[in-house]
């Protein structure tokens, strides 16, 4: 992460089958649009948030506290999307 502005926010995943391949795949591309670095962490681990391995390691099932960090121009904008994101309950 750089120096510049950091944006945090805390999200639980909503999808019955947590984040598997197909919503991770897919928050790594809207991840990828940004300019901010993206990180998503749950428990003590960070991982980079635009690698589809990386959020797989996570881990994270149905009900699970992640964490998405951005640090960049439009950190804000990627914190918020991304979150709602992870929250969606519509994923497959």
């Amino acid at each position: 992460m750089t120096d510049e502005s950091v944006i945090e926010g805390e999200f639980i995943v909503r999808a019955e089958l947590g984040l598997h391949a197909r919503p991770a795949g897919r928050f790594v591309a809207q991840a990828a649009r940004f300019q901010s670095d993206v990180e998503v962490g749950c428990g003590d681990e960070w991982v980079n948030g635009e690698s589809v391995l990386s959020i797989l390691s996570l881990a994270a099932a149905q009900g699970t506290l992640v964490r998405i960090r951005a640090s960049g121009p439009d950190s804000e904008a990627a914190v918020r999307e991304l979150g709602a994101l992870i929250e969606s309950e519509e994923q497959e």
